[in-house]
């Protein structure tokens, strides 16, 4: 039996219905890196580093280690990130 992560499996249910009505845009050729796209996400949140912190529920040192590319973010975690830029309300709401 397939190990799914309940966490990751959440955030993929509320990544669609927050997103459902946004046209996907992935091009194959494209890969996705997810140090840039950390970076669009950290700065479309708007968030400081401590309240983005907060958001995902990890240590201001990992947003530091994140910004200094010394660690990538996981899926799960970049999940949570799309979510909280779509909706900057969230980050209120998990904090």
């Amino acid at each position: 039996m397939e190990y799914k992560d309940p966490e990751f499996e959440l955030l993929s249910s509320l990544e669609q219905i927050i997103f459902k009505d946004v046209p996907q845009m992935i091009t194959l050729q494209q890969k996705s890196n997810p140090f840039t796209e950390y970076e669009q996400l950290r700065k479309g949140t708007g968030l400081k580093t401590e309240e983005f912190a907060r958001a995902m529920g990890v240590s201001v040192a990992m947003v530091q280690e994140w910004e200094s590319k010394r660690e990538k973010p996981t899926p799960t975690e970049l999940r949570l990130m799309r979510l909280i830029q779509a909706n900057p309300a969230l980050s209120k709401q998990i904090a």
